[in-house]
């Protein structure tokens, strides 16, 4: 990424909410928000924003899945290498043998040192050119998949499956085959000495060490979104369900966006429609069960009354046998590991958004989406303590962390936030926001004598050489 490159402008921040954009501003200006002349970001308090620092690490329910994955590979039930994708990556299961995660291990992943899939690693070594992304840091997918979940939750879009970044062992995963060697070598050599010595041992007990990793909640009956877009052009579903459905990629639309997806295309998001029925009869009868949902005029009657008004409800839901069908759809985003850039991509290919083609990507965002979440993204201070701050932290746990590559990304984060803030205030669609020239918003320095935070936006003026794939 070039420095010097495009225009830009230096910002003080010393409040909390980013106000609109001046109507002259087009989409080849940087976009920053601002009433006055010189396009400071003025902030005010915003009573729609909920608190700070929402806790999203502890969660029993997902402990709980771990302790059992646990349980089940002590049992003798392994997680199992999934065969499609460029890295290792496993089913992980229960006691019962069902699947309830997905475990990718940073030392798997493409550029990892013990990939499993040797066409890969004879792909990134033959033709290193058409490998790989250069806009993303290598072997942090285990990050962005958990930077997905952690923008997902932030913001409530509850699209993709609960993700952290644990550690977990397991002896179906791809171990060099001299630790494997030499443990068991070790652990012969403390049995015989045993034998012979009344239980004493030469070495320390040990066995294989954990790997550190991302590990995404396995979510049931969901189809590939390919799948389901391909019924959808042969029988069309109701038009309610439609409109959930676009609710749903809208909100799948800025996720990716948020974080960049490179990798976002019709096989690693899913879909999962359901056709429940109500029985108005259990309906009825769970109305009449509650004193409240009562008539009045049933209450106030007397003994007999209340029974005779009884026996006239029972003979209506004994006859009232219609069930009634309630549709729903829902979206899970999958497969995040490529995301979360420190530069727009400049070389070979400009990863593109795949669902801008779709027609749901023509129509512009709804007044709900905009609602949900252009207060959360016009806050600057949410912005940035409560996502920005928050994927810091999180990369800073990789041993490889570098403080300035993270910065970097931080600043593509906030420039997106910015491009998608303003598509939404101007009523554009999809379609349109990803039309918009790439935004880099820099973190400067913080002014010790005023307190002001200091961001310098700019564009970026380097693309690559294909814009199409």
């Amino acid at each position: 990424m070039n420095s010097n490159s495009g225009e830009h402008q230096v910002l003080n921040i010393n409040h909390n909410k980013l106000s609109n954009i001046s109507n002259t501003t087009r989409e080849n200006q940087p976009i920053l928000h601002s009433q006055s002349i010189n396009n400071n970001m003025d902030f005010v308090n915003n009573n729609h924003i909920s608190t700070y620092n929402t806790n999203i690490t502890y969660d029993p329910e997902y402990d709980e899945i771990i302790n059992q994955a646990e349980r089940a590979i002590e049992g003798g039930i392994l997680p199992v290498r999934i065969a499609a994708g460029s890295s290792g990556s496993y089913f992980v299961r229960n006691l019962e043998g069902k699947n309830i995660g997905v475990f990718k291990p940073k030392d798997e992943e493409p550029y990892g040192r013990f990939n499993p899939k040797w066409s890969k690693w004879l792909q990134r070594t033959l033709c290193p050119c058409c490998f790989g992304r250069g806009c993303l840091i290598h072997n942090q997918g285990y990050l962005s998949e958990a930077g997905a979940s952690i923008i997902d939750t932030k913001l409530g879009l509850n699209i993709v499956p609960k993700t952290r970044v644990i550690h977990l062992v397991a002896d179906s995963f791809n171990y060099p085959a001299y630790q494997r060697h030499l443990i068991t070598a070790k652990r012969e050599i403390n049995e015989s000495v045993g034998r012979h010595m009344h239980g004493r041992r030469v070495f320390e007990p040990e066995g294989l060490q954990p790997k550190v990793g991302s590990f995404q909640l396995f979510v049931d009956n969901y189809v590939s979104a390919d799948v389901f877009l391909k019924q959808l052009e042969q029988k069309a579903l109701p038009e309610e369900v439609m409109d959930k459905f676009q609710k749903q990629f809208e909100r799948l639309v800025v996720l990716d966006y948020i974080i960049r997806n490179t990798d976002r295309n019709t096989d690693n998001w899913l879909v999962k429609y359901e056709v429940k029925p109500n029985n108005e009869r259990d309906r009825l009868l769970q109305s009449l069960s509650d004193p409240q949902l009562r008539p009045e005029q049933q209450t106030n009657n007397n003994k007999e009354g209340d029974q005779n008004t009884d026996d006239t409800q029972n003979t209506a839901i004994d006859e009232t046998t219609t069930t009634t069908t309630t549709n729903d759809i829902h979206i899970a985003a999958i497969d995040n590991g490529l995301a979360f850039p420190f530069k727009h991509p400049d070389e070979w290919r400009t990863y593109p958004f795949h669902w801008a083609w779709l027609k749901q990507a023509k129509i512009p965002f709804s007044d709900e989406i905009k609602c949900h979440v252009l207060p959360f993204i016009s806050d600057m201070n949410f912005v940035q303590h409560e996502l920005c701050d928050e994927i810091q932290r999180l990369f800073s746990q990789d041993k490889d962390y570098d403080r300035r590559l993270v910065e970097r990304q931080l600043s593509i984060m906030r420039g997106q936030i910015l491009n998608l803030a303003q598509a939404m205030r101007d009523g554009k669609s999809p379609f349109e926001l990803v039309q918009m020239p790439g935004v880099i918003v820099e973190r400067r320095h913080i002014d010790p004598t005023v307190g002001h935070r200091q961001f310098k936006r700019k564009l970026n003026d380097r693309y690559p050489l294909f814009s199409w794939f």
